[in-house]
């Protein structure tokens, strides 16, 4: 089988989004029935506008920075943080003064479910949508870390 490369970024993107939407390219990289990858790029002082989606929605910044809604509540993430969108909870992005990238992953179904084919006498229900409290690394930083610490801040 031969290696399947799909291409996204620059030269391959096109406006994305839900109506209202401003200053956004995107490119979906793989799509089934039960979900979907794509890559978002924010120009700066883009906006999703706030908007409901029936898939749970992973949204992974990969590049800058910006902000992200849940109902009322808002919060500034950067490259390196993932945001969870559960079904059917209105949420938005946004960049003010610096552009960022994201790859947005979304599934049609629970991911529980999807990863272990199916979840026997559970009744599942669409999750409230509220920003979970950031754990904040407070550890002095400096030097190089050795390889086995991970990437350098």
């Amino acid at each position: 089988m031969p290696i399947d490369v799909r291409r996204f970024g620059v030269g391959h993107r096109r406006p994305d989004g839900p109506p209202g939407t401003t200053g956004i390219e995107g490119q979906v990289i793989a799509g089934t029935p039960t979900g979907s990858i794509a890559e978002l790029a924010f120009k700066t002082r883009a906006r999703i506008v706030p908007h409901t989606n029936p898939n749970w929605s992973y949204f992974l910044v990969i590049e800058g920075g910006g902000w992200v809604g849940v109902g009322d509540e808002r919060t500034r993430v950067q490259a390196g943080e993932a945001v969870v969108w559960p079904p059917d909870v209105l949420h938005a992005a946004w960049t003010d003064g610096a552009p960022m990238r994201a790859i947005v992953v979304e599934f049609t179904e629970p991911p529980e479910l999807l990863v272990s084919g199916a979840v026997q006498g559970a009744a599942l229900s669409k999750a409230e949508g509220a920003l979970a409290p950031r754990q904040l690394d407070t550890a002095p930083r400096g030097g190089s870390p050795a390889a086995e610490e991970g990437e350098p801040l």
